[in-house]
């Protein structure tokens, strides 16, 4: 059961022989993922979220909001993770659906062209996949030494 429900929440342990760093070394490793050319913002948690660290993803072109919440746990040396997303639907479903626990996603939008044949078909014009987020914070801790841990609770 144990490696099912690792799979099922998205843990991970890291490679043999990687030395631990320390915790405001984790800390720093994924404050320092903040850039430019990322989607997402890696922030310092408010109380309210109750985590250490949280990072956010809004991504307005197909209404979707990411939150990954992230509390290190020195004594373990592991990073217990919350994934949460917000839906924006408008397929006449009632308003936002909200999701939670591991669960890569890749949102796309198409258009309808014709092509160079003169039938019509449909193009892929934009594209977002939830790993894009979730990819670089998980490997900063494993190559930290240290283990991501999916939950549904902090």
């Amino acid at each position: 059961m144990g490696r099912l429900w690792n799979r099922l929440t998205g843990t991970q342990h890291p490679e043999a022989g990687v030395a631990p760093l320390s915790a405001p070394e984790v800390r720093a490793a994924l404050l320092a993922l903040n850039g430019p050319t990322v989607p997402y913002r890696v922030r310092n948690a408010s109380p309210a979220e109750r985590a250490d660290l949280v990072a956010e993803c809004r991504v307005r072109r197909v209404g979707v909001v990411l939150k990954t919440r992230m509390r290190l746990v020195p004594d373990k040396r592991e990073v217990r993770v919350v994934e949460e997303r917000w839906e924006n639907r408008s397929d006449g479903q009632a308003g936002t659906q909200y999701g939670r626990g591991h669960a890569p996603a890749v949102y796309r939008q198409w258009e309808t062209e014709q092509g160079p044949d003169g039938r019509r078909r449909k193009v892929e014009v934009y594209r977002f996949d939830t790993r894009e987020m979730t990819d670089p914070l998980r490997d900063a801790v494993l190559g930290a030494g240290w283990s991501w841990r999916g939950a549904f609770r902090l």
